[in-house]
């Protein structure tokens, strides 16, 4: 899942050097909640981890 908010990051980053302005702020949108989703699994996965010791 972090893949894909880092592929959107770069879809906002060349879009916006181009001057698209809507699909930028599109696709920043987009990689921010799939990174904000992977952080919370994470932290899910690290407590699970935790306590299955």
């Amino acid at each position: 899942m972090l893949y894909y908010a880092a592929i959107f990051l770069v879809i906002a980053i060349v879009a916006a050097l181009f001057g698209f302005g809507g699909i930028a702020s599109g696709a920043v949108g987009i990689a921010k909640i799939l990174f904000y989703i992977f952080l919370v699994i994470a932290v899910i996965s690290l407590i699970l981890g935790i306590l299955q010791k």
